[in-house]
């Protein structure tokens, strides 16, 4: 592993993937500042800029975005109590108390430090566990990736948060999207509408713009103009070693939670930080102090929330599953260069591999030596008005969008699906498992195609499999959980 690791670095150290890398971390970290645009949206707005790049160069900087984000996430929230991220929701509770109380500073510091650390410690694990869980994959048939690719489906719907029925429609609306094309067996039109332009199916980079880009914009245009940045100076942004003396064991502990919490499918950042949140306050000593500034609120779940964003690489560089939107962003990008991340990745794209690994071990220490020293850089990078911002994005789409195909038709699409976005979101209806489902769908197609032909059309072999059918059990377990719930409350109403 260690030969290997070195042979990443090579690659990751290049000058060409440096920049990239650096490029995507100060990007990354910008987006995660600015409220309402976030990693799914930029990726999916530079996926045509990654057509001329290489493979390895587009993941180092698409990467770079993701967990970028998830540092830059932090900082609106702990000064203006605004989420950068979805991811930092939590970090709002006592950041933004710390700020209150000229605590700014420190609350910054312990965001950044505990980041960096559990960044670090990821990437680690990720190093460690995923060569084991490629050579454990190898195994899988198209039975195995049948079952898999369902728990994938069905833990994402699970947790995707809110309503369970609202995002199992969003799942099944998703699947239906990516049969729109000719049938890979039978090559029959399906859903085409004689519409010579959907032969092919839905773009899914021409989707993603409009489903994130399109409607964060139409969303965010209606919301009230965001409050101005801080205007007082921020000093003492390193802990003192009390900070550090009652941080350290959150940053640990979020750390692991995020670790595991990232590697499922539909868990991330969002879960992640929630969780350690309230183990931190269920643990304390001082549990009336989490919601009042406890630093111990804001360490735990930035820890979390970053080690997830790196532990959810696991099952998209071994298994080919991505586990949220922006994961499956970067899933396009290799598979737009004809290159599907799954077992065979490592051996087949060892360069890929362990360049993308290694370019984190490097952006985590670019990140911990952007974020202190430029957190007046990214105040002043909050004044900028979102009318404007907005207009620079919607022109960015555009253009992606029309580069696509040189396609009007694209944009059309696009146009269209950043409405029905929008509208999903006044809703209340989660985007993710629609865009997940939208890219496992033709997975899942295929692998049960193959499946059945190789057992003559025996439906049994799903079940005969052991697995296959473990998978399948804890894909019903997930899927029965919600109506457990339901059952279970009404019998324990009362009369």
């Amino acid at each position: 592993m260690l030969e290997n690791l070195a042979s990443g670095f090579a690659v990751a150290l290049s000058p060409w993937n440096l920049a990239y890398a650096g490029f995507g971390a100060v990007l990354g970290t910008a987006i995660g500042v600015l409220p309402g645009l976030g990693p799914p949206a930029t990726i999916a707005m530079l996926l045509p800029l990654t057509y001329g790049m290489e493979p390895v160069s587009a993941v180092i900087m698409l990467a770079g975005i993701f967990y970028g984000a998830m540092y830059g996430g932090s900082t609106t929230s702990i000064l203006l109590n605004i989420p950068g991220e979805a991811g930092s929701v939590v970090t709002c509770l006592d950041g933004y108390r710390m700020t209150r109380s000229g605590r700014a500073g420190a609350a910054l510091g312990v965001a950044a430090i505990g980041s960096f650390i559990a960044g670090t410690l990821g990437v680690i694990g990720l190093s460690l566990i995923s060569p084991i869980l490629a050579e454990f994959a190898l195994r899988f048939g198209p039975a195995e990736y049948f079952s898999l690719v369902l728990l994938g489906l069905t833990m994402a719907v699970y947790l995707s948060g809110g309503s369970a029925l609202k995002g199992l429609m969003m799942g099944v609306l998703g699947l239906l999207l990516g049969t729109v094309g000719l049938d890979p067996v039978l090559g029959a039109e399906r859903f085409t509408f004689g519409l010579p332009n959907l032969t092919d199916g839905l773009d899914f980079v021409v989707v993603a713009m409009g489903l994130f880009g399109i409607a964060e914009v139409l969303s965010n245009l209606e919301a009230p103009e965001q409050p101005a940045a801080l205007k007082t100076g921020i000093k003492n942004i390193l802990p003192t070693r009390e900070d550090w003396k009652r941080s350290w064991a959150p940053i640990a502990r979020g750390s692991l939670f995020g670790f595991f919490i990232g590697v499922l499918p539909g868990g991330g950042a969002i879960i992640s930080s929630f969780v350690s949140y309230a183990v931190e306050k269920k643990i304390s000593k001082h549990p009336e102090q989490f919601g009042h500034g406890a630093i111990e609120g804001v360490a735990a779940p930035e820890s979390a929330n970053n080690a997830a964003s790196v532990s959810s690489f696991i099952p998209l560089l071994t298994l080919g599953i991505p586990g949220n939107a922006s994961i499956a962003m970067i899933l396009v990008a290799l598979m737009i260069h004809g290159i599907r991340p799954g077992p065979q990745l490592i051996q087949e794209h060892p360069d890929i591999f362990w360049g993308a690994i290694a370019s984190m071990y490097l952006g985590n220490f670019m990140l911990l030596a952007l974020n202190l020293p430029l957190v007046g850089l990214w105040v002043k990078l909050l004044r900028v008005p979102y009318s404007i911002l907005s207009l620079v994005v919607v022109v960015i789409c555009i253009v992606g969008a029309y580069s696509v195909n040189n396609s009007t038709f694209d944009v059309g699409v696009m146009i269209a699906f950043g409405v029905f976005g929008y509208l999903l979101r006044k809703g209340g209806f989660p985007a993710a498992p629609l865009i997940l489902a939208m890219i496992l769908g033709p997975i899942l197609e295929r692998s049960l195609q193959q499946a059945m032909i190789s057992s003559a059309g025996d439906p049994l072999i799903f079940i005969e499999k052991p697995l296959s059918a473990g998978l399948l059990a804890v894909a019903a377990l997930v899927a029965l959980t919600p109506l457990l719930g339901l059952v279970r409350g009404g019998t324990t109403k009362p009369a």
